[in-house]
C-alpha cells in the first residue's frame, strides 16, 4: 500500500526484536494463507494464529484511539461466544472464531507489496494548475492511483503539494474524498475484501456498473462545490500524466486476465492476495536473489508492522462478528433475523446507520459486521448487501472524524479530524441520496 518514494507510514516506531518478529508473523501468515490456494496441506486455523500473534506483540504500539475500538470489540466478540456457549449451550469452535476477516488481513498484507516494485511518482510538472482544473486532477490522480495503491497515494500527492505551501482546506478534502471514493469500485480496496466476505457471491459486474458512476459523481461534486465555496485561483493541484495511469491500468488487467482466463475459481480477493506480492517479487529478481531476499525482509521489518492499526482492527471486528453471530443463532435457536427480507427499504436503513455511526466515531467495518451477522440474505440479496457495505464504507470513511483517512491527514497535515467531518456532511448528504437511489435501482433489476 506504500511505494519506496512514499514517504515512513505515520509514527512508524524503530525496528526493535519484538516489531521485527511480528512483521516476520505478518509475512509467514501471508505465506500460510498462499499455501491454501494449492493442494499442499496446510491446517486453516494456523494463518489466523500467526495473524493474531503478530498483533498482540504490537498492540501497545497501537494508537490509543485505535486500541480501544479494537480491544471493545475484541472483548464483546470474545464474550459473546462464551456467552453463547455457557448460557445457551452452544458448540463454539474456538480456533475457527479467529478466522474472522483473515481473508482480507492477508489480502491487505499483499497489497502492501507494492511498496516492493520500485516506481517513483513522476516529476513535478513545470506548468502550474489551478482552480477547478486543479482540484479535478487532484482528485483524479488520488482516486486512480489510490484504487490500486490505497493510503499511500494520499502521502504520495500531498507531500507533492506541501512542497508548494501548507496544505489548504480545499485540497484535504480533495485528497480525503479522491481516495475514500475508490472503496465505492476498486478490487483492491480492503472494502472489496469485507464486502466479498459478507456477501462472497455478489456480482462484481453489478458492483461496478453502479459503483464507478457514484464514483465520478464524487469526483464532479467535490470541483463543483469547492469552486462554490473556496477561492482555488491560487490553489494548487497535482497535475495528471500517462504515466500516473500505467501502473494501476496493468495491475487491474492482471488481475481480470487471472480471474476470467487462469483462474476463474479463485476470488479477487484470492487473486490479490498473492498476485501482487508475485509481481512485486518477479520486479526484483532481475537484481538478484540475495538482493530481492533482502528487499522483502526489510519490508517485513518495517512496512508490515506499521499496519498494526489496521489490522488489528480487521481482526477484532471479524471476532466480533462472529460472537454476535454467534450469541443471536444460540439464543434465538437460529431462527431470528434482523429484517425477514433484505430489499432495498432495508439496505437503504442499513447503509443510513452505518453512515450515522461512522460520523460517531465507528469505522464503517463495525456497522458492516454487524449487520451481517444479523441477516440471512440469498441469491441477489447478496449483491445488494455487498453494495451497502462498499458504499457505507466509501462514504463513511470520507465523513468519519476517526476514519483512517481522517487520522492520516491530521497525523501528517495537521488537519483536524472533525473539521473534515463538518465540511463533508454536505457532500455526505449528496453521495447518501445518490446511494439509496442506487439501492432501490439495484433492487429492482437484481
Amino acid at each position: 500500500m506504500s511505494q519506496p518514494a512514499t514517504p515512513p507510514p505515520l509514527h512508524q516506531p524503530r525496528p526493535t526484536p519484538r516489531r521485527v518478529v511480528a512483521g516476520l508473523l505478518l509475512l509467514l501468515g501471508l505465506i500460510a494463507q498462499i499455501l491454501h490456494f494449492t493442494p499442499l496441506p496446510l491446517p486453516s486455523p494456523w494463518v489466523s494464529y500467526l495473524f493474531w500473534a503478530a498483533t498482540a506483540l504490537l498492540w501497545r504500539d497501537i494508537p490509543r484511539r485505535n486500541r480501544l475500538q479494537a480491544g471493545a470489540l475484541a472483548l464483546l466478540g470474545g464474550g459473546l461466544l462464551l456467552l453463547s456457549q455457557l448460557r445457551h449451550g452452544a458448540a463454539i469452535d474456538w480456533a475457527r472464531s479467529l478466522e474472522g476477516n483473515v481473508y482480507v488481513v492477508a489480502m491487505l498484507v499483499g497489497v502492501s507489496f507494492l511498496g516492493l516494485l520500485g516506481t517513483r511518482p513522476p516529476a513535478a510538472p513545470r506548468r502550474r494548475v489551478t482552480g477547478r482544473r486543479g482540484i479535478a486532477q487532484t482528485w483524479l490522480s488520488v482516486h486512480l492511483l489510490g484504487a490500486i495503491l490505497n493510503l499511500s497515494t494520499v502521502f504520495m500527492v500531498g507531500d507533492r503539494l506541501r512542497a508548494r505551501g501548507e496544505l489548504t482546506t480545499p485540497q484535504l478534502l480533495t485528497l480525503n474524498r479522491g481516495l475514500s471514493s475508490a472503496a465505492l469500485w476498486s478490487p483492491f480496496f480492503a472494502s472489496m475484501g469485507v464486502a466479498l466476505t459478507v456477501a462472497p457471491q455478489m456480482s462484481y459486474g453489478w458492483i461496478l456498473a453502479f459503483g464507478l458512476p457514484l464514483a465520478l459523481a464524487s469526483g464532479l461534486f467535490t470541483c463543483l462545490e469547492l469552486g462554490r465555496r473556496f477561492d482555488l485561483s491560487q490553489t494548487p493541484g497535482h497535475a495528471l500524466t500517462p504515466t500516473n495511469l500505467l501502473m494501476p491500468g496493468a495491475m487491474a488487467a492482471l488481475v481480470l486476465v487471472f480471474h476470467y482466463g487462469l483462474t476463474p475459481g479463485l476470488s479477487i480477493v484470492s487473486l490479490i492476495t498473492f498476485l501482487l506480492p508475485a509481481v512485486a517479487l518477479a520486479s526484483n529478481l532481475p537484481r538478484g536473489p540475495r538482493w530481492t531476499t533482502r528487499r522483502v525482509l526489510d519490508h517485513a521489518r518495517l512496512r508490515l508492522p506499521a499496519m498494526r492499526g489496521e489490522i488489528s482492527l480487521f481482526l477484532c471486528a471479524g471476532l466480533f462478528t462472529q460472537g454476535l453471530s454467534a450469541w443471536v443463532s444460540a439464543a434465538s435457536g437460529g431462527e431470528w433475523v434482523l429484517f425477514a427480507h433484505f430489499g432495498a427499504k432495508e439496505a437503504a436503513l442499513s447503509y443510513l446507520a452505518i453512515i450515522a455511526s461512522a460520523i460517531a466515531g465507528l469505522h464503517p467495518i463495525i456497522g458492516v459486521s454487524t449487520l451481517a451477522s444479523l441477516i440471512d440474505p440469498e441469491g441477489s440479496r447478496l449483491t445488494l448487501l455487498g453494495f451497502v457495505a462498499l458504499a457505507a464504507w466509501g462514504v463513511g470513511t470520507a465523513v468519519g472524524p476517526l476514519s483512517g483517512i481522517n487520522l492520516s491527514l491530521q497525523g501528517r497535515y495537521g488537519s483536524s479530524g472533525y473539521t473534515m467531518m463538518r465540511h463533508n456532511l454536505g457532500y455526505a448528504a449528496l453521495m447518501s441520496l445518490l446511494v439509496v437511489a442506487v439501492i432501490f435501482a439495484l433492487d429492482r433489476l437484481l
